[in-house]
């Protein structure tokens, strides 16, 4: 029976058991985030797509037409789907998979992106049933990958309508009139307000569960125009999304609304019901501090009375570093996703247009965030360089793998996206570099599983391609991430280098940028080459506090296998160097012998 109150949520049975245990330490964790809609659709009768069918689906404007309006719909990934490549991630060496929102949405538009909720008790039909969310986290739990799930609470979908003498419904301060509840087919026909009782009202029209009906759940104040002006950004609609009311008060002396009460009750539900590690809050910068530290406590409570210890709430949270770390510290949530600077400076530092100390100095100023080590950084950001959504970028979006440079350098990308501080987290298709690039999110969410929209401009095949250099190769570092704890909750620092080894300085663009990682007694070294075309050497500072001179480091990983198992040896230069070659575009990790 369809639940539609979340007071009838019966707990007693849903906690009644064992639940998987949260994880020691996140920052051991490799985060995988996918758009469901685009991921797999479980058909293993398509063909993987060949080099030569790129490009297949826009030969001629008519077709390219068709793919282009085929990227705006649903695209036909499922649950079921993603359960089929779990053995993909796998062997990848993603430890976690972030999902996008599965809740069940408007109906009378495409939102396969899944932030358009209107049914918050139920999984939306394109995706699949309660059952498969349940059998998904089952079975990767059964491999070893945690399941975070993406989660609103800032909006419902576009679920009401303002009157038709509303011209422009832009925020101004003030609520606007309502025409009420749409039904299932987007007209405003139901009375806003509870319709539960109306003869003929289905869970496919108003907003559900029935307590999102009641008066003053919606703040009905009209669309966000400045994204920055408080209190515009949090109380306006997101768009046609609809902002719902959370409470009221200061941060320390909030009062939860009953929405943002059921809310909490609602995913505490599919935290229970599904077995989930995690959540990824959507649009935290738009909600009240307040609200958010609420459901932090809530979510936190709930979890640890199950036995889920280190259950992890990632919040959206887009601006500057300090006022998301800011944000962070006072809603209480465990680390910050949406960090443009971070995005911003990884992309260009690896495709040689930057200074690298740029990226490296993001992590270490963490006095001015009020904390005495840059370490803290480890477990609370989720770091990353493509995304779903690249705000940073305006109009224009690209993917990192968009031009030849950035097909060269996709591998040293994700290598110094899981080697350095942070929790990583691979955008879905970057283990394939794919190239998606326009005017519109869509041209960053290709389906993976070929369709009517795949990759490379292409229909009808799939690039689940594990023989792929670069799958291959990011394999090969996880591996080597998991098995090297410096790697994971080390210390960072930028190296200096030097082409003669007398002269040192910081790198710059077009050459090895190397760091270490120290873990209590143990450095490790990793290096990127910036350079597409060119191998590169030279000498490296490292620590000469933990080597004598004499030592030897070893190559534990090379983009160039002949290198593997090569020693080099510390020398008293710069304190204590090693002569390093990074092949061009490459990436090497050394260890001591």
């Amino acid at each position: 029976m369809d639940l539609r109150r979340a007071a009838e949520i019966d707990f007693g049975p849903l906690v009644d058991r064992e639940f998987h245990p949260s994880p020691a330490a996140w920052e051991d964790e490799v985060l995988y985030f996918l758009m469901l809609d685009r991921f797999s659709d479980g058909d293993e009768g398509t063909p993987p797509l060949r080099r030569e069918d790129h490009g297949n689906a826009v030969t001629t404007e008519e077709d390219a037409a068709r793919w282009r309006e085929a990227g705006a719909r649903w695209c036909g990934g499922t649950l079921k789907g993603l359960r089929s490549r779990l053995g993909y991630l796998h062997r990848l060496g993603v430890t976690a998979v972030w999902v996008s929102p599965v809740l069940k949405q408007t109906p009378f538009e495409e939102t396969y992106h899944g932030y358009a909720t209107q049914n918050f008790l139920d999984v939306d039909p394109h995706f699949g049933t309660k059952e498969d969310l349940r059998d998904l986290v089952a079975a990767a739990h059964a491999l070893g990958i945690r399941v975070i799930l993406d989660v609103v609470l800032n909006h419902a979908g576009d679920v009401f309508a303002y009157r038709d003498d509303v011209t422009d419904a832009t925020w101004f301060g003030h609520p606007y009139p309502v025409a009420g509840f749409r039904d299932a087919s987007g007209e405003p026909s139901l009375p806003f307000g509870p319709v539960s009782d109306v003869d003929g009202a289905a869970l496919d029209g108003a907003v559900w569960p029935a307590e999102l009906q009641e008066p003053g759940v919606f703040t009905c104040g009209g669309r966000i125009v400045d994204w920055d002006r408080y209190p515009e950004y949090v109380e306006g609609d997101f768009y046609g999304l609809k902002d719902l009311h959370l409470g009221t008060g200061e941060t320390d002396r909030y009062t939860p609304s009953r929405a943002l009460q059921t809310l909490a009750r609602v995913y505490r539900y599919w935290i229970a019901y599904a077995d989930l590690d995690g959540l990824r809050v959507d649009t935290v910068k738009h909600m009240d501090r307040g609200a958010a530290r609420y459901f932090a406590s809530v979510i936190h409570e709930f979890a640890q009375s199950i036995g889920k210890e280190n259950f992890y709430l990632i919040a959206e949270i887009t601006g500057d570093r300090r006022f998301a770390f800011e944000t962070l510290e006072q809603v209480g949530m465990d680390a910050a996703l949406g960090l443009a600077e971070i995005q911003d400076e990884l992309e260009w530092l690896v495709k040689g247009r930057r200074d690298p100390r740029g990226y490296f100095d993001l992590f270490r100023d963490s006095f001015a965030l009020g904390k005495d080590s840059h370490t803290w950084l480890r477990n609370r950001v989720v770091t990353g360089y493509d995304d779903h959504d690249q705000v940073r970028k305006g109009d224009w979006k690209a993917r990192f793998a968009v031009d030849d440079l950035g097909h060269r350098m996709a591998l040293a990308a994700i290598a110094l996206n899981v080697c350095t501080l942070g929790i990583p987290c691979l955008y879905y298709g970057s283990e394939q570099r794919l190239d998606g690039s326009g005017g519109n999110d869509r041209y960053i969410r290709e389906a993976m599983f070929g369709g009517a929209f795949g990759p490379f401009r292409s229909r009808g095949g799939h690039v689940f391609d594990e023989a792929d250099p670069v799958y291959r190769e990011v394999a090969r570092i996880l591996a080597v991430r998991r098995a090297v704890p410096a790697l994971r909750r080390g210390r960072q620092y930028l190296r200096q280098i030097s082409g003669d080894g007398v002269g040192f300085g910081y790198p710059g663009t077009r050459s090895i940028v190397p760091w270490s990682r120290i873990f209590v007694d143990d450095e490790v070294l990793a290096a990127i080459n910036t350079d597409p075309l060119l191998p590169h050497t030279a000498w490296v500072t490292v620590d000469a506090a933990l080597h004598e001179v004499g030592d030897k480091l070893v190559c534990r990983y090379s983009t160039d296998p002949s290198q593997g198992g090569r020693e080099v040896t510390v020398e008293a230069r710069n304190g204590r160097a090693v002569l390093l070659t990074v092949p061009a575009a490459g990436f090497v990790i050394y260890v001591r012998r």
